[in-house]
C-alpha cells in the first residue's frame, strides 16, 4: 500500500474510495439479509478504520492527513464552530422518533461513528490532498462533488429518488464545508465529529413531506456554503 501511495496519491485515494464504497455497501446488504441493522457493517467499518488509522500513524502522516488538533486555539475566528454545531442537529429539526431495538440502535450509531471517520479520511484526506497537488480550487470542487455523488449508492439500497437527489445536493454542500474546514484548521476532527453526529442522529429523524425535505435541504445548503465562504474569506492559512 505504501508503494502505491508513493507512486501516485490520486490512484491510492481512488482505490480506497472503491474499497470503501464496495465494502460498506456489501456489508449493509449482508446486514439486511441477516435481518439486523448494521450487524455486518460495524465490524467491517471498524476494521477499515483501525487499518487506515494504523497505517497513517505508522507512516507518520497524521499532520499531513489532518489527524491532529485544530491549528489555531483562537476559536473566535471560526465563530466557535456554532454554524457547524447547528448543522450537526439537522436530523432533529423535525422531531425525534425511536423505532429500532436497543441492539440495532447501538449498532447503527457505532457504524456511523466509524463511517464518519472513514469518509473524512478518504474524501477530505486522501482525495483532497492528492488533487490539491495540482490545484487547490479544483481539489476543493472535485472532492466536494465526488462526496455528494457518492450518495447515489443509496438508490441501490432501495432509497427513494427525490430524497436521494436532495441528499446528493446537500451532501455536496456539506462536503464543501468540511473540505474548507480541513484547509483552514489543518485538522479533520471538526468534520469527523460533525459528520459522525449527523449520520448517527439520522436514525432518529422524523421524515417530513416533500416540502419539509426541500426546505431542510435548502437550509443545509445555505448554512454549509455560507459558513464555508466566510471561512474562505476571513481566515488566512496557518
Amino acid at each position: 500500500m505504501q508503494n502505491i501511495h508513493k507512486k501516485n496519491e490520486l490512484v491510492f485515494a481512488l482505490i480506497w474510495i472503491a474499497v470503501y464504497v464496495i465494502g460498506i455497501s456489501t456489508a449493509d446488504g449482508l446486514s439486511e439479509s441477516f435481518g439486523i441493522l448494521k450487524v455486518v457493517t460495524v465490524p467491517v467499518a471498524l476494521v477499515l478504520s483501525f487499518f487506515l488509522s494504523g497505517w497513517i500513524r505508522k507512516n507518520n502522516l497524521q499532520q499531513y492527513y489532518g489527524l491532529r488538533p485544530v491549528a489555531s486555539a483562537d476559536y473566535r475566528k471560526y465563530l466557535y464552530f456554532l454554524p457547524l454545531l447547528t448543522l450537526s442537529t439537522v436530523n432533529l429539526w423535525n422531531g425525534v422518533v425511536f423505532e429500532r431495538s436497543f441492539l440495532e440502535t447501538v449498532l447503527f450509531i457505532g457504524s456511523m461513528l466509524f463511517i464518519g471517520f472513514l469518509e473524512e479520511v478518504i474524501f477530505r484526506g486522501f482525495l483532497f490532498k492528492a488533487l490539491s497537488m495540482r490545484s487547490v480550487r479544483s481539489a476543493l470542487l472535485i472532492s466536494s462533488v465526488t462526496f455528494g455523488m457518492g450518495h447515489i449508492v443509496n438508490l441501490l439500497n432501495g432509497a427513494d429518488f427525490l430524497p436521494t437527489l436532495l441528499q446528493i445536493g446537500y451532501a455536496t454542500a456539506i462536503g464543501f464545508l468540511f473540505t474548507v474546514l480541513f484547509m483552514k484548521t489543518k485538522s479533520l476532527w471538526p468534520g469527523i465529529l460533525a459528520h459522525a453526529f449527523i449520520n448517527a442522529t439520522s436514525l432518529f429523524a422524523v421524515e417530513g413531506n416533500g416540502s419539509v425535505q426541500l426546505i431542510s435541504s435548502l437550509v443545509m445548503v445555505g448554512l454549509s456554503v455560507g459558513y464555508a465562504l466566510y471561512l474562505l474569506g476571513s481566515i488566512s492559512e496557518n
